[in-house]
């Protein structure tokens, strides 16, 4: 699998603050010198393939890759610098306020990443590690999916290690199983949750705990009752144990586009967001 990216100098960066972890590497604020240019740079202690899978992608949802420092020890990814920071950040911000509209705007621009990583991209790629943490708004407010440390590409060896982080895990990643692109289906879920919601998964629950809870036990995270049915609804079925019966993004796309067309969603979704003090 051949792609070529720009080959970038260690030197040619100059490092500023850390804005966060991703799953495999530190990530940095910089300045790419040559350009004048504001990027994130991913600190890595081996080069894997997420250089490789950036290189191959071209999405205005997924993370803009320039290049990757290529020399130990010092192997880095450069990216686009999402000055907003991640969605999970946002949402802990109890400042943030989320409306209808940016929710459904949101919700829609990370299925519209993932379908193109499902669908559309030169190579179909399975994320496996989508999550608020991974999702990053820019500038301007589009968001952006990022970290691509855990994905796989399809056609590669079916059965994986485990990888991602367990309240948006679906269980057959928590099992090890061989995974279907239906995996991101059910963590998308968990993200829109985390939407309507602004609370964290599964808070105070320790991994392994949470592992057992959603395998052993079926256990899904508790949607709250006044929750528009119609939002329910696209969580249940991300979250169907059965992968097969779980959407595909192309479907969540034409969910999204009927509630967007429904003006009495606006107030009920407006209405449930307002009550947080109720249901919470």
């Amino acid at each position: 699998m051949a792609s070529t990216f720009c080959e970038i100098e260690f030197d040619e960066l100059l490092f500023l603050e850390k804005c966060g972890g991703g799953t495999f590497g530190s990530v940095y604020r910089a300045i790419w010198k040559p350009y004048e240019m504001e990027v994130a740079v991913k600190k890595l202690l081996v080069l894997d393939k997420e250089a490789q899978v950036l290189s191959m992608l071209s999405h205005r949802n997924i993370i803009k890759f320039y290049g990757a420092v290529t020399e130990e020890p010092n192997y880095c990814l450069v990216t686009e610098y999402a000055s907003n920071d991640s969605l999970y950040a946002f949402l802990q911000n109890p400042e943030n306020k989320l409306d209808f509209d940016q929710i459904l705007r949101w919700g829609k621009e990370i299925a519209l990443g993932m379908n193109y990583l499902h669908r559309e991209a030169p190579i179909k790629v399975i994320h496996r590690d989508l999550k608020s943490k991974n999702v990053v708004i820019s500038f301007d407010f589009v968001s952006k999916i990022c970290d691509f440390g855990a994905s796989k590409f399809v056609g590669s060896t079916a059965k994986m290690s485990l990888a991602g982080t367990f309240p948006w895990m679906a269980p057959e990643v928590i099992q090890s199983q061989p995974v279907s692109e239906t995996c991101d289906t059910w963590s998308y879920g968990v993200v829109l949750w985390e939407l309507l919601t602004h609370e964290v998964p599964f808070n105070g629950i320790e991994g392994f705990q949470v592992a057992w809870l959603v395998v052993e036990r079926g256990e899904r995270l508790t949607i709250p009752s006044s929750c528009p049915p119609c939002f329910a609804k696209i969580m249940h079925q991300c979250w169907e144990l059965e992968p097969k019966r779980r959407p595909s993004f192309r479907q969540i796309l034409n969910k999204l586009d009927v509630i967007l067309e429904d003006d009495s969603m606006h107030d009920v979704t407006n209405t449930f967001l307002e009550d947080k003090s109720l249901w919470q």
